[in-house]
């Protein structure tokens, strides 16, 4: 047994550890030049998104849209790995497990933080260095500059945990050209590096050792215009040669993803790839058939409606889906398989994509009454 003084020495030390770690922000916020800056600090979570983040960030964006000294806003991560790598799953998967209301204020809060990003009248420049999938795409991909670089990993790769592409997928995915977004949205396929910027995803490509000088141009940049700032981007882009004559991952593949996802059921869309018998179609038959058949009904129809609504409408739409997720079997059984127990072999209820009804999928678009985003 310890004596008492040592038994203190230990609760202080366990106490300075664990306020130590407290200490470090979660999110950084400072305001450099004529920017503000949004640092997300999470490295070893790979800067994901948690609610404390959220409620963070949003009103610094209103804080920076109204003051006459700030001219733009820049968003990045920190440890090189990752821009953002998604939202906190496991705190809402806990949240939904424990009847929470997290599982209600988490999708509405970040949604309403995508709305402020798209909506924002400061130019927005998020620099996507890394990993940057789910909810670090919600973060960076509704503003007016997305510098991709040569490490950054893009996906939504939610249909493997029994979710689907949220925060405005349903807005940008559809809006990409041909049916890229809607084979994006439903294998979870990742883009890498310039291949980012060819999807449409990213709006200039700039070599990650070239950030910080860029970002110090960026800050230096005295009261710019939305031109003034594009023009300093491309000049980055422009010296930027990495890669430059590599062909785009998916361009020969473009003619058969047009036509085999342009169907307009999932049905459908596993019978073309069946049909076409590629070994392309063959190894996206192979990943379809992993993921979440009410996830994958879902998705298709989220972003078949959302080509022709507002950004607004979409996260009116996706956050009712969101609930109806919360509500359902899919996600917990995903995050287990995926995230939890790791064993990659969710059981999803329903199993196939037959035995999920038009009417279930109806349901989960249904108005929330008083609960929905407003």
């Amino acid at each position: 047994r310890l004596k008492p003084f040592n038994r203190l020495q230990v609760i202080l030390q366990h106490l300075k550890m664990s306020n130590h770690t407290d200490l470090t922000p979660e999110v950084l916020l400072e305001k450099r030049g004529g920017a503000g800056i949004i640092c997300l600090n999470r490295p070893k979570a790979l800067n994901a998104l948690n609610f404390s983040m959220i409620r963070q960030i949003s009103p610094q964006i209103k804080t920076w849209e109204q003051d006459p000294e700030t001219f733009l806003i820049i968003i990045k991560g920190t440890g090189g790995k990752a821009f953002c790598a998604g939202g906190d799953i496991r705190a809402i998967t806990d949240a939904g497990k424990a009847g929470d209301k997290l599982t209600r204020e988490f999708f509405r809060e970040e949604y309403m933080l995508n709305n402020a990003i798209g909506t924002c009248k400061k130019p927005y420049v998020a620099l996507i260095d890394g990993i940057t999938m789910g909810g670090g795409v919600g973060l960076s991909v509704h503003g007016h500059f997305r510098v991709a670089t040569e490490r950054t990993l893009f996906a939504m790769p939610e249909t493997a945990i029994g979710l689907f592409p949220d925060v405005g997928g349903g807005y940008f995915l559809p809006r990409l050209s041909g049916k890229i977004g809607y084979f994006l949205a439903l294998t979870g396929f990742r883009l890498k590096g310039r291949d980012v910027l060819k999807a449409g995803i990213a709006t200039h490509f700039v070599e990650s050792e070239m950030l910080p000088a860029l970002e110090k141009d960026l800050t230096a940049l005295k009261s710019p215009s939305t031109e003034t700032i594009a023009d300093l981007l491309n000049s980055y882009h422009l010296k930027s040669q990495l890669d430059k004559e590599k062909e785009f991952v998916l361009d020969e593949h473009m003619e058969k993803i047009n036509s085999l996802f342009s169907a307009n059921s999932m049905e459908e869309i596993v019978k073309k790839l069946k049909q076409d018998g590629s070994p392309f179609a063959i190894k996206q038959l192979e990943t379809i058939n992993k993921m979440s058949p009410t996830s994958l009904k879902m998705t298709l129809r989220q972003l078949r409606e959302g080509a022709s609504m507002s950004l607004q409408e979409v996260l009116t739409m996706e956050y009712r889906l969101s609930q109806a997720c919360m509500r359902g079997h899919d996600f917990y059984e995903g995050v287990r398989a995926v995230l939890i127990d790791k064993d990659q072999s969710p059981r999803w209820k329903p199993a196939a994509l037959e035995e999920v009804s038009d009417e279930f999928v109806d349901d989960c678009f249904k108005p929330l009454g008083n609960n929905d985003l407003k």
